[in-house]
């Protein structure tokens, strides 16, 4: 059946109205630890996770909250699991970047790279049961620089598995960027280990639930696994407070932060030549500079901005929608009460 538009939208836009709530948590300082958010990803997910039906299963990476909220798992179980409450969706011990649901065949982990296990373990499972489900993993374009999940891949093609490789591609490995330490082309890489490579533009979800598509019911028949590669941008960068977008978003409060320890290192009588002082502080500031610059800025690049105006004809169908979803949020989740 073809998309539907408005049912993507709706995904798309709950998955960012709970992950902006548990982003206010986080910077109130209630939730401890890193915090990685899908912000930018929504119709990389949305595209994906709606397709998928009872049985199938998800090997996720340590931005799994929409994935999770999209296949059905309740909202009020991931925000007291990331809040570290017991009766949370893993006890509170997980985390956001650990979490589980057996009922919905749903595992994630902060391990780079370990999606590719988990979800050849998920279809190999499925294709002993003959029960022509579908495994999808999710990671990110540095993963793909991990031993564990090339050799997944190379299984899973010459097994024939039914898996989805959606590659979530940012341009960024953690806080460098991806071109600096990648070499080579990961189309090339997939393909060499006979995996199918579908490229799609990751902030389309109609694009990306049309190749995503193609691709399941390609696992479904028994044709084996499909390498999605997705582009998109990480609008919080790779995890909440990034230094590098605080100072783009706030330069007078936090390039004293970053202007004073440089200015120490310049005079210094000892440690290394001033020559490479100074190329260091010009790598510093290239750096922010290319921030400044960067895909994050420009709002073409929302996912959610795109969707919304495929559907703005009907003002007053998407006012209701939109309404409906952000009560659900403040409602179900509980969430503004705790922000009160």
């Amino acid at each position: 059946m073809p998309s539907d538009k408005w049912l993507l939208y709706a995904l798309m836009l709950r998955s960012r109205l709970f992950e902006e709530a548990i982003a206010k948590l986080w910077h109130d300082g209630l939730i401890s630890g890193e915090m990685h958010l899908g912000t930018g990803e929504e119709a990389i997910i949305a595209g994906v996770v709606a397709q998928l039906r009872e049985g199938d299963a998800m090997a996720l990476d340590h931005r799994g909250t929409a994935a999770l909220l999209i296949r059905g798992v309740d909202l009020g179980l991931i925000l007291r699991e990331v809040l570290g409450y017991p009766d949370g969706l893993c006890g509170g011990k997980g985390g956001h970047m650990h979490l589980f649901s057996k009922e919905h065949l749903a595992a994630s982990s902060g391990i780079v790279g370990a999606e590719g296990p988990t979800a050849v373990g998920f279809a190999l499972a499925s294709q002993y049961s003959r029960t022509g489900a579908v495994t999808v993993a999710f990671f990110g374009e540095g993963a793909m620089n991990q031993g564990m999940l090339m050799e997944s891949m190379n299984l899973a093609s010459v097994w024939n598995l039914p898996v989805l490789f959606v590659c979530k591609d940012d341009s960024w490995s953690i806080t460098t960027q991806s071109g600096k330490v990648t070499d080579g082309d990961l189309d090339d890489r997939a393909r060499g280990l006979g995996v199918p490579v579908v490229e799609v533009d990751g902030c389309d979800v109609s694009a990306v639930w049309k190749a995503a598509n193609k691709a399941i019911e390609s696992a479904r028949s028994g044709q084996g696994p499909t390498f999605l590669h997705a582009r998109c941008v990480h609008f919080e960068g790779h995890f909440l407070g990034f230094q590098l977008l605080r100072i783009v978003r706030d330069p007078l409060r936090e390039m004293p932060k970053v202007a004073g320890p440089l200015t120490q290192s310049l005079l210094w009588t000892s440690g290394t030549s001033v020559r490479k002082r100074l190329k260091g502080v010009k790598t510093v500031i290239t750096t922010v500079l290319s921030t400044m610059r960067d895909p994050r800025k420009d709002l073409t690049n929302d996912p959610i901005r795109r969707a919304r105006t495929d559907l703005q004809s009907e003002s007053e169908r998407l006012q209701e929608l939109e309404d409906k979803i952000e009560s659900e949020i403040k409602k179900r989740g509980q969430i503004y009460s705790w922000l009160m």
